[in-house]
């Protein structure tokens, strides 16, 4: 009887033995596989494309190396003149902006005193220690220090506005290769502001010109001939439109042309259109005393004075000096050309956005511009005042 308990106990045993070791065998054999959330891991893929937001060094790569200088005529141009230099630095900053060239790479310069030799050894100072490609170089006191300038240096592109170099003591005028020069319709923008001021109102005109040089000249001339239009158009009687009319021989501020000012004013001009450059801080102070207004010239000189500048008769020099610089850069540069910008590109006009016009309306601009721009008004660009037929404005030359 023991026996067969003994026997009986080990047999369950065994068979205990092998239900366990069974039971162990089978997680082995279906286990499942991995969770998937362990095989599936999209981050590294979500972060592939950084490598293409980043393109960094070719941009940095495409930067043009160009260096640019923009040169002062003398002393007393300054950077910041509200007019010519300021005009085309501006453009000088949009290219560089436009293709991410650093600011260090542009400069002004100006001359210890106003002589070609002064200009020519400025010329040489900013290519040979500031090392530049570009020199852009406003007005027509570089005729003559131009003329041998762009022979001198080959292998630096010049920007002329407003001239085109000529040899001292006269001959024929001559553009180089290296060198191509701007010039710009002033006749025409001088039209649209001599007759903007009549159509809105004013019959007491004046006009104070720096030196009578070929640009300056066109733009009084042009202004002459807007006011006669609008006299015409409005039909008002010869005499009732005047124009007071003058070249003071500088470009520089002085108290005389503010005293010259103030008695215009006085004597009952309105408007006084200042074609001067620095001139103009002289007929400023003169214009708020008396409760005068001013035509600005060249860019928008709305800034200088509020109060009492109405318009300015521009011309596009930012766009132009923008123009030039890019043709340098895709290899277009029409150097030995004179290239004018008129209204038929836009080269000239009002700053309508900024005007103050009382009357005259953005409709009416609009409508003389496109007659302007499309040849159908005819203005004379001469620089013969007896060429300039005026039947209804009289003019009080000074």
């Amino acid at each position: 009887m023991k026996r067969l308990l003994a026997i009986t106990l080990a047999l369950v045993m065994v068979f205990a033995l092998v239900a366990a070791c069974g039971d162990a065998d089978v997680p082995a054999v279906t286990e499942p596989t991995p969770p998937p959330t362990v095989v599936e891991t999209p981050e590294p893929e979500e972060e592939a494309p950084a490598p293409e937001e980043t393109p960094a060094p070719a941009e940095v790569a495409d930067v043009p190396e160009l260096r640019i200088a923009l040169i002062a005529h003398s002393p007393e141009s300054i950077l910041d003149d509200g007019s010519f230099n300021a005009g085309a630095w501006d453009g000088i900053n949009q290219f560089i902006a436009e293709h991410g060239i650093p600011e260090a790479n542009i400069d002004f310069f100006q001359p210890h005193d106003g002589t070609d030799d002064a200009r020519i050894d400025l010329i040489e100072n900013a290519i040979e220690d500031f090392g530049a490609d570009v020199l852009v170089l406003p007005g027509f006191h570089f005729v003559n220090s131009l003329y041998r300038a762009q022979d001198y240096f080959p292998d630096t592109k010049f920007i002329f506005l407003d001239a085109v170099p000529a040899p001292e003591g006269g001959g024929d005028a001559r553009t180089a290769d290296n060198l191509v020069s701007i010039l710009y319709a002033e006749h025409q923008s001088g039209f649209l502001a001599g007759y903007a001021a009549v159509m809105d109102g004013y019959r007491e005109l004046g006009f104070i010109g720096g030196a009578a040089v070929p640009a300056v000249v066109r733009y009084g001339h042009g202004f002459l001939q807007g006011a006669e239009r609008a006299a015409q158009e409005l039909g008002l009687e010869e005499g009732e439109v005047n124009v007071r009319y003058t070249y003071v021989g500088g470009f520089a501020p002085d108290p005389a042309w503010e005293t010259l000012a103030s008695s215009w004013y006085a004597a009952g001009t309105e408007v006084i259109f200042v074609a001067a450059g620095g001139v103009l801080f002289s007929v400023i102070p003169a214009a708020e005393a008396s409760d005068g207004l001013i035509i600005g010239v060249d860019v928008d000189q709305s800034g200088l004075s509020p109060d009492t500048i109405i318009t300015s008769a521009m011309k596009e020099l930012a766009v132009s000096v923008v123009d030039m610089l890019n043709a340098i850069l895709d290899g277009t540069f029409p150097g030995g050309n004179v290239i004018t910008y008129d209204a038929s590109v836009y080269g000239v006009g009002l700053p309508m956005a900024s005007s103050r016009f009382n009357n005259f309306t953005q409709a009416e601009y609009d409508a003389l511009f496109a007659a302007v721009a499309a040849g159908g008004i005819n203005i004379s660009a001469s620089l013969d005042m007896s060429d300039i037929e005026l039947a209804l404005v009289t003019v009080d030359e000074q």
